[in-house]
């Protein structure tokens, strides 16, 4: 993205050398984690919301129940969060991602808890490097990492909500600028190694976060690696914004990521193509997190450790990755059955820099 120095140059150095050596292993879902805890709206409000607002800044939040709104739990269940984190960690995965793909203004607006986003984030990045830093201990050999992650929100900066006004819009860059701005910040004081921009529809809410992160390294003097994952939202191979994935490496090479890739809405056999294209073009690593499948009618997963993994080795083995683990559906049980399955097989080789000047 710029020469600025890394924030956290040791951490990078020890990250760049993993990456060198061997394919690494991302985490798998949190949501379908989550969702094995029953908990009800109790148990989403915890002590801080009991009484229907915030118990540390009074902002009131009893409008609207807080069932579902996963990122919470950072605050009101860490507990919960930090077993989820270490699951994954246990199953072998390298990169841990924070607990935060809803935690900005726009987002918690749904639940009137726009106030919490720093905090969500500072802390849902604190809990993550705890984990990491634990587990590192545990395995020097092998050094875990945080990933900040920011979401989509819930807005669409190229896409009017209304089918009879194609011109309106109910989000503005500006308004998502300052939302990563706000977002990334928390996550860069939380102890975040990398900033993944993840589960891109629309890619100019992408370019937002971008630029926001662009202008937040210049503040400070000093920039984190970036991971950027788009999403293809169906069967059409385009998307949501309507790019294709060639389009879309080429709207945020830019950036200069350390890794370029597509996560959820698709299994990873109907992944594969897309991920395939991004490996033939991409200066940067490659990486995938797909779905366990497609759901199936009643909105569940149903894709086992072991098939998920064989068609995951494929594609190590085609030479196409250098990240992998899981998105909605999947388990610490597929990602240790994926992380076994590519052990040993070599990362995708990056193109020589006479190679990339050239494309």
């Amino acid at each position: 993205m710029s020469t600025l120095p890394w924030l956290h140059p040791d951490r990078v150095a020890l990250l760049e050398q993993a990456l060198r050596q061997r394919i690494l292993i991302l985490d798998g879902g949190m949501g379908t984690m989550l969702q094995a805890h029953g908990l009800d709206e109790s148990g989403f409000r915890g002590e801080r919301f009991e009484h229907g607002h915030d118990g540390h800044t009074h902002e009131h939040a009893g409008a609207c129940d807080l069932k579902g709104n996963n990122d919470l739990l950072t605050l009101t269940r860490p507990e919960i969060i930090r077993g989820v984190h270490d699951a994954y960690l246990e199953a072998g995965a390298d990169l841990i991602e924070t607990n935060t793909f809803n935690s900005t203004r726009i987002s918690q607006a749904d639940y009137k808890l726009q106030h919490l986003a720093h905090e969500l984030n500072l802390e849902g990045a604190k809990l993550a490097r705890a984990a990491c830093d634990a587990m590192t201990a545990k395995t020097p050999e092998q050094p875990r990492f945080v990933i900040g992650v920011l979401g989509p929100t819930s807005r669409t900066a190229s896409l009017s909500p209304d089918v009879n006004d194609p011109g309106f819009r109910n989000v503005t860059f500006e308004e998502l600028a300052a939302n990563y701005t706000e977002a990334a910040s928390g996550l860069i004081d939380g102890g975040a190694d990398v900033i993944m921009v993840e589960t891109i529809f629309d890619t100019l809410n992408a370019k937002a976060a971008l630029f926001a992160l662009s202008e937040l390294f210049h503040q400070r003097g000093a920039q984190v690696p970036l991971m950027i994952s788009g999403t293809i939202t169906d069967r059409s191979g385009r998307t949501l914004s309507g790019q294709t994935a060639e389009a879309f490496y080429y709207s945020v090479r830019h950036a200069r990521p350390l890794s370029v890739g597509f996560n959820c809405a698709l299994g990873a056999e109907d992944l594969r193509p897309h991920v395939q294209t991004l490996a033939n073009l991409a200066e940067s690593c490659v990486s995938t997190h797909p779905n366990a499948g497609l759901p199936n009618a009643f909105g569940e997963y149903d894709e086992t450790p072991e098939h998920m993994a064989g068609v995951i080795a494929g594609f190590a083995r085609d030479g196409l990755l250098n990240l992998v683990g899981g998105c909605c559906g999947t388990t610490p049980a597929h990602i240790k059955t994926i992380a076994e399955a590519v052990r040993g097989i070599a990362p995708r080789a990056l193109p020589s820099a006479d190679q990339a000047e050239a494309a």
